[in-house]
């Protein structure tokens, strides 16, 4: 679902803020005129290579074009893969300390995790590095052949599902299901947008101006992503179900507990339970016949205390996770308006910590006390109750700043949509194809066209941050009604 009107940047808003020479102040004449005299970006705008600001270069120079596109795509992917692969080794450190501690495991050494952290950083530096230059290649190609007016309406298409492939670089047997159904979900907002702004689609595509768009998104996903935590991990990616694990903060016994009621299944591990409290300083007794979870859930506290109880703790769980993701883009992005104004720049990064701290907290806290108050309620415990109850668990969602909001709820929905078609599978409901191996790079592929297209030709639906991004790597394109450039002798 889209939310119209959010941040997006009309396009050659730099030639419309100008004044032109007839007095008004977006006359299509001097609006061509300006972009033949080069005030306009042209499609080889770049810097200085790995500066964050761009530039318009005055001689259209092609190789150059690809060679700066695909340099930064490199230090965009390996930057984001290395940020990562840095915050997993600090985590198996502090792991490998407490494990080491207990002498219960034996772990691989330290050198081994920084040669597997080099390599995929190498890989996903790849990855976007061949994706960015093949792009800007083809583009520049189809346009040299064709001609940059008439090509216009299908070349960006094109090249974009011709770029596709490149995620084959990240490994030919590592599948990306989770992150061609993410961009695919992407697309779709932009394909969604367009067709709001357009006269032969406007009213098909009107119900997606919902306002609450996002919330009703972030339900649908949650009752099947928690579904899938309480009664089938196997569904999830391995790192979101360790994301899940940690701060469901359910022991396995636990859940393999609620997943027997829930399924129908005699119990097989109440001792384990009740051992389980016992070991944290709760005496409780378990009642075979029970028809609701919530002793399982919570042990002797009353489903409200749970709520408030679970609610501290999960806060504490998530500002660790959220500092980061504020505090570093402050030092990064705002780096120089932390001299000004420093602040004003910490005051909104902690800000937004406690907030979406809060969110991801009572997200986790709601999803126990909505299941236990439809358990409650009906007196039984199944299946189809654990999905229902944990679908106003989205609303959550609310505490998230606005801009914010889309964002996550299609994150979700991508493992969502993965979880659900896995589970789908595993009963027979789903043919497996055998001809298919790698259907991630197809639907990666028709996504980066989808995306591509409407960089090129509806530049407004995008939002200014992603716009940003884009010109930087792939310069801003030209006009489709330029003729093609030539660069000067």
């Amino acid at each position: 679902m889209a939310v119209p009107g959010d941040g997006g940047t009309k396009p050659h808003s730099i030639a419309a803020e100008e004044k032109c020479a007839c007095g008004s102040n977006n006359c299509a004449g001097c609006t061509r005129r300006r972009s033949s005299s080069s005030n306009l970006p042209s499609s080889s705008s770049s810097c200085s290579l790995l500066s964050f600001e761009s530039y318009p270069v005055q001689d259209y120079d092609k190789p150059w074009r690809v060679y700066t596109a695909s340099v930064k795509g490199f230090a965009i992917g390996a930057g984001l893969k290395g940020g990562l692969a840095i915050f997993a080794l600090l985590t198996r450190l502090r792991r490998r300390r407490l494990l080491l501690s207990s002498k219960k495991v034996e772990m691989t050494s330290i050198s081994a995790d920084v040669i597997l952290a080099l390599k995929e950083t190498l890989r996903y530096g790849l990855f976007l590095g061949t994706f960015a230059g093949t792009f800007v290649s083809v583009d520049e190609i189809i346009a040299a052949w064709g001609g940059h007016r008439r090509t216009a309406k299908w070349r960006a298409l094109l090249a974009g599902a011709i770029a596709g492939p490149s995620m084959l670089l990240t490994g030919l047997n590592t599948e990306h299901t989770s992150l061609a159904i993410y961009i695919f979900m992407r697309a779709t907002v932009l394909a969604s947008r367009c067709g709001i702004k357009s006269k032969r689609f406007g009213r098909i595509c009107k119900p997606l101006t919902w306002v609450h768009g996002d919330i009703f998104l972030m339900c649908l996903s949650s009752s099947q992503i928690l579904s899938a935590y309480i009664l089938k991990q196997d569904s999830l990616p391995p790192s979101y179900k360790s994301f899940l694990n940690k701060h469901g903060a359910k022991d396995a016994v636990i859940l393999n507990g609620v997943r027997e009621i829930a399924s129908g299944l005699p119990f097989s591990n109440l001792e384990a339970i009740e051992k389980f409290y016992k070991s944290s300083g709760v005496d409780v007794k378990l009642d075979p016949q029970m028809k609701i979870p919530c002793s399982i859930v919570h042990g002797n506290q009353s489903c409200g205390t749970h709520f408030f109880s679970f609610l501290l703790q999960a806060y504490k769980r998530a500002l660790p996770v959220y500092l980061p993701v504020y505090l570093i883009p402050a030092l990064i992005v705002h780096r120089k308006g932390l001299l000004n104004s420093p602040f004003k720049i910490l005051w909104k990064g902690l800000f937004g910590t406690a907030r979406s701290s809060l969110f991801l907290s009572m997200y986790c806290s709601s999803a126990w006390i909505w299941t236990c108050i439809l358990f409650r309620i009906l007196k039984r415990c199944n299946i189809p109750m654990v999905a229902i109850g944990t679908f106003p668990t989205g609303i959550a969602l609310a505490i998230e700043k606005k801009s914010r909001r889309i964002e996550i709820s299609l994150y979700c929905l991508a493992r969502a949509i993965e979880s659900f078609f896995t589970c789908m599978g595993d009963v027979g409901y789903l043919p497996q194809s055998k001809n298919l191996k790698r259907a991630d790079v197809v639907v990666f592929s028709i996504s980066t066209a989808i995306i591509m297209h409407c960089y090129a030709m509806e530049r407004d639906v995008f939002r200014s941050k992603y716009l940003n991004v884009l010109d930087w790597v792939f310069g801003v394109p030209l006009p489709p009604y330029e003729a093609t450039p030539r660069k000067r002798k």
